[in-house]
């Protein structure tokens, strides 16, 4: 029997599905190396291997099977695809084009060497758009975002996706929340277009046009919009979430409860930015990866305190997620001052941080990225996170995020057919 490698439930799926990796017509107990191999849209490939030893009966099964070493050891079911690695340095595994999947080669070699005798192979599409999710670019009024809509009249629960001060407009997270059963406008907000890449001022109006775009949509529920946001985008979901009228949820990813870098301003006020210094980063020697985690002064200081976003105001709920291992920013510090200022003020909060899990808290299967290029910086920054650790966070993260939208903006759970 020919050896065959099969993706079960599907060979095609959405980028944060779970998959089953088999192989079947092997030698029993014959040793073997497993590859994965992804080449993203620049040309770069990302690659992960692990060593197995095939049942009595000839077969594998990821969900089951342990590694015996390799890019990671122990029954990982999808290790192969959390553990892919640039060949080149500090290069972050993103998707530009949501409209065409990544394509992953699974292939099977005989023994734990250098991978030459090839056995079988096959190739599992993942895709960023479910079926029938419509992407709608936007450009009205101000407004560069790019719209997902579910298919189906709905009404579906509506969310403001927000990435951070790297800029740009990122779709990949809002594609596949739209993919779930949301309404998702991913917003750019600087570094694209006409968007400068390091604003003097952010203005609160832009936020707000956003949030009455999404609201008027005929397939938002008319309860209240979410909003998310990773990095400078979290401090930002905060104050709309604040400021703004019609949110109802918003979720901080690796941020901090006060305004970062950029003046935000409202209708008669300004939100100043905390103070920093970036003579304070470190730049590593040998790698030459910079560390911005000390360069804010004390946000214990009073001193410091008019920079705060005044949370508890905002009739919104809050869920924060962070990562220990963040080496890009206190986030966790940060998290836990803006969740005791809200318990300070009777306000129910959710709260998680992440043993091992570094700054760049993704959807699941997008593989760790330790450092890279920060493109409005132009540096390379050092991310932090444990390979296993933060796989498994990420898991964690994106349930909790759809578990506390559709709890909050729907009154409901994770209908089952979004899992």
């Amino acid at each position: 029997m020919a050896v065959q490698v099969t993706v079960l439930p599907s060979h095609r799926c959405l980028f944060d599905d779970p998959v089953q990796i088999c192989v079947v017509g092997l030698l029993p107990q014959q040793v073997v190396t497993l590859r994965a191999s992804l080449v993203d849209e620049s040309g770069e490939l990302f690659q992960a291997h692990a060593h197995y030893k095939a049942g009595s009966n000839g077969e594998l099964d990821l969900s089951c099977s342990p590694a015996l070493g390799g890019s990671y050891s122990g029954v990982e079911p999808m290790g192969l695809l959390w553990s892919l690695q640039s060949k080149a340095p500090y290069k972050r595994l993103a998707k530009r084009n949501v409209l065409t999947p990544f394509y992953v080669d699974f292939e099977v070699y005989e023994g734990h060497g250098d991978m030459s005798h090839l056995l079988g192979k096959c190739t599992n599409e993942r895709w960023f758009l479910g079926e029938g999710v419509k992407r709608m670019s936007v450009r009205e009024g101000r407004l560069k975002a790019t719209l997902f809509l579910p298919p189906g009249p709905g009404p579906f629960p509506g969310l403001i996706d927000l990435y951070g001060s790297g800029g740009g407009l990122v779709e990949y997270r809002a594609s596949l929340l739209a993919s779930r059963g949301f309404v998702t406008l991913a917003l750019a907000y600087m570094a694209f277009e006409d968007l400068p890449a390091m604003p003097e001022i952010l203005e609160l109006g832009y936020f707000e046009e956003a949030v009455n775009f999404l609201r008027k949509q005929q397939q938002v529920k008319d309860t209240g919009i979410g909003v998310l946001g990773l990095s400078k985008g979290a401090d930002l979901a905060l104050s709309m979430a604040t400021f703004l009228p019609g949110i109802k949820a918003a979720v901080s990813i690796s941020g901090s409860g006060f305004n970062s870098f950029i003046p935000l301003r409202g209708d008669g006020f300004t939100v100043p930015p905390h103070p920093y210094d970036l003579g304070r980063m470190k730049t590593d020697d040998e790698s030459g990866l910079v560390d911005f985690s000390d360069i804010l002064d004390d946000h214990r200081d009073p001193a410091t305190w008019d920079c705060r976003i005044p949370m508890e105001r905002s009739l919104a709920k809050f869920l924060f997620l962070s990562g220990l291992d963040d080496a890009n920013w206190k986030s966790d510090l940060y998290c836990q001052d803006a969740v005791q200022r809200l318990q300070q003020y009777g306000r129910e909060v959710e709260f998680c941080s992440y043993s091992g899990a570094g700054h760049l808290l993704e959807p699941p299967y997008l593989p760790l990225c330790q450092a890279s290029i920060h493109k409005v910086l132009g540096v390379f920054v050092h991310w932090g996170g444990q390979w296993r650790e933060h796989a498994k966070a990420q898991e964690d993260a994106w349930r909790r995020i759809q578990a506390f939208f559709w709890q909050h903006l729907m009154d409901s759970d994770i209908p089952k057919s979004k899992l």
